[in-house]
C-alpha cells in the first residue's frame, strides 16, 4: 500500500508505492500541504487500482521519471524469457523464468501471524479484553484476511472490509454494527498489519485511514425524586444495594467485587481495590480506579445493616444466597428492569446510578475535584465533559446568582448620619464606611407628543412622575446602635456631589 510523504531535503511531497514488486518513489513539486496531500492520494488510488488490475502504464503518469529506463528493461527481460520458455508445446523449469517475473508478497498468512501477535501481547491485557480480541481477531478478521499473505493486504481491501461490516446482521434486528464496533475491529486489524509491516519491511496500508465518527450518547441520571421513588419500591433484600450504587457512584464490577476487609467503618471510607469481571476478582479498571470514597451517612447505615445480613455469610457485601457475587445479568433481567417498569420510568442501563451519583454530588455544590476523586477520574476533564450540563437544571444556577452579586455590590450608596454641629451649626453631614442601596440617579422625562407641558401642581399624571424622578436622595439616618457592614464599592459621583452640596447648606 502506499503512500504520501515528505521529503525532509526537498521540502516537498512524494509518491511511495510499490510496482512489480520494486519500491517506487516520484517526487513532486508541491509542498506539504492538506489541499496538495489530497490531491496526490487521488493519483495514488488511481495508481494502485491500474496496478491491480495489471493495466498501469509506468510512463502515462511519469513520462520524465528516471526510472522507465528500468522498467523498459525489465519489460526486454520478459519478452526473452516467454521465448525462451515456449519450446513447442512444453515448458521448461519455472526457475529459468522465475529471475525476471515479479516476486511473491513476503511474509507470514495473516492467520498465523494474527495467532502470534496475540500469543506475544495478551500478558499485557486484562481478561475481558482477552476475551473480546479473540472474539474480533476468530470471527471476523481471520475468515476475511486469514489465507492472504500479510503483505499483500492493501488500502483497498480494508476499506472494503469495512463497507462490508455494515451491512452485517448486528445485535437484535439492527443491520450492520455500529461505528463504535467497526472502529474496534479495524483498530485491531491495524494493529496487527502495524506490526507486519514494522518487522517484515513492508509500507503499511493503514496510513491515513480514519476511524468513523461515533454519535455522542448522553448520559441519562436519575433525579433525586426517582431515586426516592426507587428505594421506597425495591425489595428489601436490595434496598442497601441501591442505596451504596446510588451514593457512592461505583462502578458495575466494583460494586459486586466490594469485599467486607474493605469496608472502613471507623474512618467511614469504601477502600475500592477490586473489581469482579467475567466471574473472577481483577485489578481495577485503571490505576486512577484504586480509590477511597466517603461514605455519607445514608450509606454508612445501608452498610451497618448489610453487614448483619451477609458479614458472616460471605466474604463480599452484597451476594446470592450461596454467598457468591452477585450475577449483573441475572440482577438486571429480573430486578433491575421490572422496577423501572414498575414505577413508569425509562429504562436505562443500571449503570446510570453512577452516573446519578455524581450529577447530585455536582448538584449539592461539592467541590469538583472531590467529585473525579470519589468516581476514580484522574482530573476534573471527563467530569466537565459528561455532566456539567445537568448542573444549571438541578441547582437553578442559571445566572441569577451573579445578578444578585451585582445588585449587591454595585448598586449601592454610602450611608450617611447627621450630628449636631458644635457653635450652633445645626445638623452636620457625618460619613460612615457603611453602604446602602441607593437611589438612581435622576433620568429626564420626554416630554409626551402632541401635548403643552402641564402646570406645576396640576395633578396630572406626568407631573407627578417628573416630580418623582427629580427628587434628589436624601441622607440616611442611622439608629443610634448599629452594626457595620463590610466594605463595598465607593459611592457614585452624583451622591458625592449632592452630599457636597448638604454639607455646605447645613454650613
Amino acid at each position: 500500500m502506499g503512500s504520501i510523504r515528505n521529503s525532509d531535503t526537498m521540502g516537498a511531497l512524494f509518491m511511495d508505492f510499490r510496482f512489480q514488486g520494486q519500491r517506487c518513489r516520484e517526487y513532486t513539486a508541491l509542498t506539504d500541504t492538506p489541499a496538495n496531500r489530497k490531491k496526490l492520494e487521488k493519483v495514488l488510488a488511481k495508481i494502485e487500482s491500474e496496478i491491480n488490475a495489471g493495466t498501469f502504464v509506468y510512463a502515462n503518469y511519469f513520462p520524465n521519471s528516471k526510472a522507465l529506463k528500468r522498467w523498459a528493461q525489465a519489460d526486454n527481460g520478459k519478452e526473452a524469457a516467454t521465448a525462451l520458455a515456449q519450446t513447442g508445446d512444453e515448458v521448461v523449469a519455472p526457475q529459468t523464468a522465475a529471475l525476471v517475473v515479479e516476486p511473491k508478497a513476503t511474509g507470514p498468512l495473516f492467520c498465523d501471524f494474527a495467532t502470534q501477535w496475540f500469543e506475544e501481547h495478551k500478558i499485557e491485557w486484562r481478561r475481558s479484553h482477552i476475551r473480546s480480541l479473540l472474539s474480533t481477531i476468530n470471527s471476523r478478521l481471520v475468515p476475511h484476511f486469514g489465507a492472504k499473505v500479510v503483505s499483500s493486504i492493501t488500502k483497498s481491501d480494508i476499506l472494503a472490509f469495512r463497507a462490508t461490516l455494515a451491512k452485517v446482521k448486528g445485535r437484535g434486528d439492527k443491520e450492520g454494527l455500529s461505528p463504535k464496533r467497526i472502529n474496534e475491529i479495524i483498530g485491531t486489524l491495524c494493529q496487527i498489519m502495524d506490526e507486519a509491516a514494522d518487522r517484515f519491511e513492508f509500507t503499511t496500508p493503514t496510513t491515513n485511514i480514519k476511524r468513523l465518527r461515533v454519535r455522542k450518547v448522553d448520559v441519562d441520571p436519575f433525579s433525586l425524586q426517582d431515586v426516592q421513588s426507587i428505594l421506597a419500591t425495591v425489595r428489601p433484600d436490595y434496598l442497601h444495594y441501591f442505596t451504596v450504587r446510588f451514593f457512592t457512584g461505583m462502578r458495575t464490577g466494583e460494586v459486586h467485587g466490594l469485599k467486607w476487609r474493605y469496608v472502613d467503618f471507623e474512618r467511614r471510607l469504601i477502600l475500592v481495590r477490586e473489581t469482579f469481571v467475567l466471574g473472577e476478582d481483577e485489578y481495577t479498571k485503571t490505576d486512577g480506579s484504586q480509590r477511597d470514597i466517603q461514605m455519607s451517612q445514608p450509606v454508612f447505615e445501608a452498610l451497618a445493616r448489610q453487614y448483619e445480613v451477609t458479614g458472616k455469610l460471605s466474604d463480599y457485601v452484597f451476594c446470592n444466597l450461596m454467598g457468591a457475587p452477585l450475577d449483573n445479568k441475572n440482577f438486571t433481567d429480573r430486578v433491575w428492569y421490572p422496577l423501572l417498569r414498575h414505577l413508569g420510568l425509562e429504562e436505562r442501563r443500571p449503570y446510570q446510578m453512577r452516573h446519578t451519583a455524581a450529577t447530585l454530588w455536582l448538584a449539592a455544590g461539592e467541590a469538583p475535584e472531590w467529585i473525579a476523586r470519589q468516581l476514580g477520574h484522574t482530573s476534573t476533564e471527563m467530569l466537565f465533559k459528561v455532566y456539567s450540563r445537568y448542573v444549571p437544571n438541578l441547582t437553578r444556577q442559571d445566572g441569577s446568582a451573579m445578578e444578585r452579586l451585582l445588585a449587591s455590590r454595585l448598586a449601592t450608596g454610602q450611608v450617611i448620619r447627621t450630628e449636631e454641629g458644635g457653635g450652633g451649626a445645626g445638623l452636620r453631614p457625618v460619613h460612615t464606611d457603611l453602604y446602602a442601596p441607593a437611589l438612581p440617579p435622576p433620568q429626564a422625562v420626554p416630554k409626551p407628543r402632541g401635548m403643552h407641558k402641564p402646570a406645576p401642581g396640576s395633578g396630572s399624571i406626568s407631573g407627578a412622575i417628573s416630580g418623582a424622578t427629580s427628587r434628589r436622595p436624601t441622607d440616611i439616618v442611622l439608629p443610634a446602635v448599629h452594626t457595620k457592614g463590610e466594605s463595598q464599592a465607593p459611592p457614585d459621583p452624583w451622591m458625592r456631589s449632592g452630599l457636597r452640596t448638604a454639607a455646605r447648606a447645613s454650613a
